[in-house]
């Protein structure tokens, strides 16, 4: 359709290119392939006579025509959107909706694979997938890669709405015949073991409780860093390496591999995980009631008790309470 010349399915080409001044980039949010979008970006050149990107350098910059358009553009299309894209209402027996997320593993363990199970009886058509985490979770939310980030709060951007899920501890984790584990874990102790941690991606960001020993100033015996939470009882049972994970992790693996559990023997902060979505898909019916499962399944996976078999007997562990109102740094 065409307005004044103007081809209007180009509007949505100009909003991504004016946001991502890069044509592969905007090929990426369009979806289209590079050569498409650089012939609509040729179209637009023509219509609006101006060059719009131009290269300088090694990158692309807007021209002065561009920059007064990237307003105007988004607004246009805003109004679309209030007023003639509705939404039909949302029926999760009936629909075939995919979410895609962003989340770490033990994301994945502790929370979104329940959740799905939950799901399938409701929506029995719904599709998802599960993202690794980024070194740019937020950026990949609003360029459109993901509907849902899942992660740790400070992860997570105030220009965007967000719904906590729930708060999470750490417990120390070894071999069930590690003799460590027969007697108290103290500080002193937990520093002279040999550790395993995670660390993320090819920047080799840490995890929360690396990073919290290292302000601490704390020097931990790291003898394995390993990509994966998951992947970490593989790499302690049968040696007398320890691990420090989340409450809501241990306790699931717990059901899968032969480890002793300890309380950490200093204070560490609970990490607050929250679910996050764009801001223009606050009024998606649907990614809100994916959201409202999560938080459903959340609440009911609450950590109960730990039982671990050191040698010779089975200890059992009372979890302390969530510590109310504190959050993680």
């Amino acid at each position: 359709m065409r307005f004044q010349r103007l081809d209007l399915n180009l509007l949505v080409a100009l909003d991504a290119l004016l946001t991502e001044q890069s044509v592969s980039l905007a090929a990426d949010r369009l979806c289209l392939s590079q050569s498409a979008t650089s012939s609509a970006l040729g179209r637009l050149r023509e219509y609006f006579d101006d060059d719009l990107l131009v290269l300088k350098g090694r990158q692309m910059v807007l021209t002065t025509r561009a920059e007064e358009l990237i307003e105007p553009t988004r607004a246009v299309l805003e109004q679309i959107r209030l007023t003639i894209a509705v939404s039909p209402e949302f029926d999760p027996a009936t629909s075939d909706r995919m979410v895609r997320f962003m989340a770490s593993d033990y994301i994945t363990e502790v929370l979104l694979a329940p959740a799905f199970e939950r799901i399938v009886d409701l929506a029995p058509e719904m599709r998802f997938e599960i993202q690794h985490m980024s070194n740019a979770p937020v950026e990949s939310l609003e360029r459109g890669f993901v509907d849902l980030l899942v992660t740790v709060d400070f992860a997570t951007s105030s220009d965007h709405p967000s719904e906590l899920m729930f708060e999470d501890d750490y417990v120390v984790v070894g071999d069930k015949g590690n003799p460590a584990f027969d007697q108290e874990m103290t500080s002193e102790l937990y520093l002279s073991l040999p550790h395993v941690t995670v660390r993320f991606g090819k920047h080799r960001i840490p995890a929360f409780d690396d990073w919290y020993m290292r302000r601490k100033k704390q020097q931990r015996r790291v003898e394995v860093v390993t990509a994966s939470f998951v992947t970490m009882p593989s790499l302690i049972i049968g040696t007398n390496r320890i691990g420090t994970m989340h409450r809501r992790l241990a306790e699931k693996l717990l059901e899968r591999y032969p480890l002793a559990f300890a309380e950490v023997p200093f204070e560490i902060p609970p990490v607050r995980e929250l679910a996050q979505w764009d801001i223009a898909n606050s009024n998606d019916s649907a990614l809100r009631w994916v959201v409202g499962q999560l938080k459903q399944v959340a609440q009911t996976e609450v950590p109960g008790k730990l039982t671990s078999a050191p040698v010779d007997d089975t200890i059992a562990f009372q979890f302390r309470k969530e510590r109310g109102g504190a959050s993680g740094v």
